[in-house]
Formats: structure tokens, C-alpha cells, sequence
């Protein structure tokens, strides 16, 4: 390790960690949440064969959570900018566990498409709330593996969730594995309630470790500015760059969390409970690159000195291009085949997120994280939206991925002239100007 890095690692010991208690927090938070997401891919072809499904119409119910978790983004974000992070996800943490559980116990496809919309709209302001959250809490020169860390929340949930969901619906049916999750969800609402506060109110953090979070690049902790709002944000090349950048993204990670166990049962045969094992190979690979590569290498690569910005965007762009490697598993059979070439894929498609979700703190206005992030997740949930239900009728219709996962590939290529062209340079958005004055940004972010 170098001495830049060894000093920090000093410094951080000095200072305390407790604000990795508080991105443990947000890791469980994210984790939870899609658990709420893979036990329904996980059970897809146990629930179309009781329920008499087809692939088409599973898709549809797949979608179903996106309809009003992509309409609740902005709003969400709005909210999250004016009453803040805690009592947004104190309430919204007990309610998504109702839809979990119900589940379990309806059969008809309109009252399962129905709690899967109210789920969608209880767990709209999540992820935005780690970003801003991430943003309070972790210095700039650790945003990085911050962000990861809640966002690998997500990859986890399909390295552990997956498998578990599959043996549960081996042993005692796919209702069961909604029961167990929706329990999940309310452990974590116990503790999120007991722990969560903001940096300058939470009495377990150390007057040096706030310091140190303040000194260094944290997002100040404050009201929005007039001036700043939504009109001023959609007018903002650098948002919409960001914003069609999350599209590509999440139209591949959730054509990945709604159709890989189906994928390898259709595509090669397997049972379901090999098929939730082989899920969890890509997904593993997905973990280490959100955390390894895409969180913990960009933290070092800047504390090197390399620039900030450059660094963030070319680890998107590479990522999305290994994501293009889905089309070799579009036309092959071989399970050794379509688990390499989907794990190439996979993993590069995951080293994106955390990049993407550390530039709303870094580029959004004081106090409009989370406006930015929901602008954001909002486009990234069109796609979301789109993908299940394109992935079913195309499946249906051709009878294989092929031409699914080609789309895919297109649609990452779009992602990466966004990142390279409108998003421009990762810094803050200038305030407007007023009166003749010049444009302000938070001084204590870095450039």
C-alpha cells in the first residue's frame, strides 16, 4: 500500500469508524430491498406453473413493483430534500414489509399485481435515501467504497438471496420464501429506527470522527436553495446525462434480476434449484466488482491523484462495455458457456452502480441530493419498467434470449455516449447566478 493510503488508513483509525456502522446500515437497507425483488424472480417458475402463467404475463407482474416505485422517484427525492432521511425511511421500512407478506397468501394475478405497486411505492425513496445519507456521512475521498457498500446491497441480495429462496420454494413452496423475507423486513426496521441519525445528531459519533467527515468533502447537512429546484435541475445537461446513463444500467440489471433463473432453466434445462446456484456464480462476480473495483479502486485511484472525474467516467464506460458480453450467451446451451459469458457481463455491468450513485452527491446543488437522485433512479426505473416486460413477450415470441440479450448490448452502447458525451465533468452544478453575482457551489466540495 502506498503511503497516501497507509496515512489515510491512520487517520481513519484515529478518527473512528463509526460512520461504517451507519453504510452497514444502508448495505442491510439495499439488501432487504431486493431481496423484495429476486424472491419473486426466484419463485417465477413455480408461481406461472401453479398460477398458470405465461412468460409474457409473468413479465408483466415482474413490472408491476416499477409502475409506482418509478412514478414515487421524484416525489420521493423531493421529500427526502425536505424532511430528510430518517423519517422517510423509519416509516417506509415497516410499511414495505405488508405487501411482502401478502404475497404469501393471495393467488389471483390482479391482487398480486395490486401488493407488488404498493411495495413498489413503500420502497420508492430507498435508494435515493442512501445516496443523500452517503453523502452526510463518508468524506469525498471515501465516497466511493461508501457508495458501494450500500449499493452492493443489491448484488449480495441475489448472491444469498437466490439460493436461499430456491431451497425454501424446494422444501415447502414459493409462498414460503415471501413469508421468510418479509420477516427480514422487519428486523431491519427495528434497527434502522434505533440507529439512524444524521451526522451533527447522532450522539454515538465521536467529535473527532465529525469533524473529520465535515473537513473532508462531506454534502453539508441543510435546506434546499431557492432557485434550485426541480425546473433547474431538468435543465441540466449534466443530470440528463447521468440520468440516460442509469437507464442503460438498470435496463441490464434488471433484465438480470427478473430473468436469470429462468434463463438457465430454459436456456440449458436445469432444475430450479441448480438454476438458483448457478444465479448466484454471476452475481458473486457482480458483488466483488461493485465493492473491489468500482468502490474500493476509485477511492485509491483518486487518493493517488488521478482525476476525480476521468476516473468515475471510465470506470462506467468499461463496465458497461464488459456488460455487451451478454451476447454470447444469447445462442448457447452449454452451462459453462452462458456462466461465463453472463458473469463477464454481470460483473461489469455492477462495477457501474456505485459510480453512478456516488455523482448525485457529487454533482447535486446543497440540499438537492436527493432531488438528483430521484430524477436519476426515476429514468433508470423507465427502463426497469420496459425490460421484464420486452425480455417476456420477445421470449415468448422467438422462444429464445437471443435477440433480448442484443437489445441488451444496444442499449448499454447508448449508456456509455451519455456518460461521455452530457455528463461532461463530475463536479458540483453551479448555483445560478443572482443579482450579477457569481455562481456558488458547497466549498467544501473538491472540483
Amino acid at each position: 500500500m502506498s503511503e497516501m493510503n497507509e496515512t489515510h488508513a491512520n487517520e481513519t483509525a484515529r478518527v473512528g469508524r463509526f460512520r461504517y456502522v451507519i453504510g452497514g446500515t444502508f448495505f442491510c437497507m439495499v439488501l432487504v430491498n431486493y431481496l423484495d425483488r429476486v424472491n419473486l424472480s426466484t419463485a417465477g417458475p413455480a408461481m406461472m406453473k401453479e398460477l398458470h402463467l405465461s412468460e409474457s404475463t409473468f413479465g408483466i407482474l415482474a413490472s408491476a413493483f416499477t409502475w409506482t416505485y418509478l412514478v414515487f422517484q421524484l416525489p420521493a427525492g423531493l421529500l427526502l430534500d425536505r424532511m430528510g432521511v430518517k423519517w422517510l425511511v423509519r416509516v417506509g421500512s415497516f410499511l414495505w414489509a405488508i405487501p411482502t407478506l401478502l404475497t404469501a397468501v393471495l393467488s389471483g394475478l390482479g391482487p398480486l399485481i395490486l401488493v407488488r405497486v404498493f411495495l413498489g411505492l413503500t420502497e420508492g425513496p430507498i435508494v435515493p435515501a442512501a445516496s443523500k445519507a452517503t453523502g452526510y456521512w463518508f468524506p469525498f475521498r471515501e465516497r466511493g467504497f461508501a457508495t458501494s457498500l450500500f449499493e452492493s446491497g443489491s448484488k449480495v441480495s441475489n448472491v444469498i438471496g437466490v439460493p436461499l429462496c430456491a431451497l425454501v420454494i424446494s422444501e415447502w413452496g414459493w409462498r414460503w420464501a415471501f413469508v421468510w423475507t418479509a420477516g427480514i423486513s422487519l428486523v431491519f426496521a427495528i434497527w434502522f429506527w434505533i440507529i439512524y441519525r444524521d451526522p451533527e445528531d447522532q450522539p454515538r459519533l465521536s467529535k473527532a470522527e465529525l469533524e473529520y467527515i465535515q473537513d473532508n468533502g462531506a454534502q453539508s447537512v441543510g435546506l434546499p436553495v431557492p432557485g434550485e429546484g426541480l425546473g433547474f435541475l431538468l435543465r441540466q445537461r449534466k443530470v440528463w446525462g447521468l440520468a440516460i446513463g442509469c437507464f442503460a444500467y438498470n435496463y441490464a440489471i434488471f433484465v438480470f434480476l427478473t430473468w436469470l433463473p429462468d434463463y438457465f432453466v430454459h436456456a440449458t434445462g436445469m432444475k430450479i434449484l441448480k438454476s438458483g446456484l448457478f444465479t448466484a456464480i454471476p452475481w458473486t462476480f457482480g458483488s466483488l466488482g461493485d465493492l473491489l473495483i468500482g468502490g474500493l479502486l476509485v477511492d485509491i485511484l483518486i487518493r493517488r491523484g488521478f482525476d476525480s472525474s476521468r476516473v468515475r467516467k471510465w470506470m462506467i464506460v468499461i463496465g458497461l462495455l464488459m456488460g455487451v458480453a451478454v451476447v454470447g450467451a444469447g445462442s448457447t446451451h452449454s452451462p459453462a458457456v452462458a456462466i461465463t459469458w453472463i458473469s463477464v457481463a454481470v460483473m461489469g455491468v455492477c462495477i457501474t452502480a456505485p459510480v453512478f450513485w456516488a455523482i448525485p452527491s457529487i454533482i447535486a446543488p446543497i440540499g438537492r441530493v436527493g432531488t438528483v437522485s430521484g430524477i436519476m433512479n426515476m429514468t433508470g426505473m423507465i427502463a426497469a419498467l420496459v425490460s421484464p416486460i420486452v425480455t417476456g413477450f420477445i421470449l415468448t415470441a422467438t422462444g429464445s434470449f437471443a435477440l433480448d440479450f442484443l437489445i441488451i448490448a444496444v442499449v448499454l452502447l447508448v449508456g456509455i455516449y451519455a456518460i461521455l458525451g452530457p455528463l461532461g465533468q463530475i463536479e458540483q452544478i453551479p448555483a445560478p447566478a443572482r443579482d450579477g453575482s457569481a455562481s456558488t457551489s458547497d466549498p467544501r466540495l473538491p472540483a
